[in-house]
């Protein structure tokens, strides 16, 4: 399921923005409950989502996602850094928050979301444990526990926020690309 809104919603808080601002640093930052700072609040931008069934194949589908809506937003340069970005945001609400086992409840227990705003395009993805992210530790021989290293190096900023009624939300933000002239 895909929804595409050509301007922000509302997130039901009373904020008319879905995200803030955090420090980029590799281990969880507290939680977030501030949105966008700017004012007057960010007018210009979109809202794409699309909601997904706990897969493992999910990162896949959110890298053609992010691909669709990148592309439609005219903003193909963002798309690599975005995969990453989506991929271990996906990949750790699948792996983590959902655990193993049958989905019962919502057909979809992971929504990710991308917000474009004036200088940055967000990445959100909400998922059902209310679990804050946490680093693992690992070394060079393991095979993973490096997620949020490598979104606290690549992105601009991250953090988290609780979801009513429960659960999280996980956002990271791309700087949008210098203006070519």
């Amino acid at each position: 399921m895909t929804i595409h809104l050509p301007h922000r919603v509302s997130s039901g808080t009373g904020h008319e923005e879905a995200f803030g601002h955090a420090g980029t640093e590799a281990v969880p930052p507290a939680r977030s409950t501030e949105f966008c700072g700017h004012a007057p609040p960010c007018a210009l931008g979109g809202f794409a989502a699309c909601g997904l069934d706990g897969n493992p194949r999910n990162a896949g589908q959110a890298r053609r996602f992010v691909s669709t809506t990148l592309d439609g937003w005219a903003l193909p340069q963002l798309t690599g850094d975005m995969h990453l970005l989506v991929t271990e945001l996906v990949t750790n609400a699948v792996c983590h928050a959902l655990g193993p086992g049958p989905r019962e409840g919502s057909d979809y227990p992971v929504w990710l979301g991308l917000f474009r705003h004036p200088r940055h395009v967000v990445c959100a993805v909400t998922d059902p444990s209310p679990e804050p992210p946490r680093p693992r530790a690992s070394d060079a021989s393991s095979p993973g526990g490096r997620g949020l290293a490598l979104i606290g190096a690549l992105c601009d900023t991250w953090s988290w926020c609780p979801t009513a009624p429960h659960g999280k939300t996980v956002w990271a933000t791309l700087p949008l690309p210098a203006p070519a002239g």
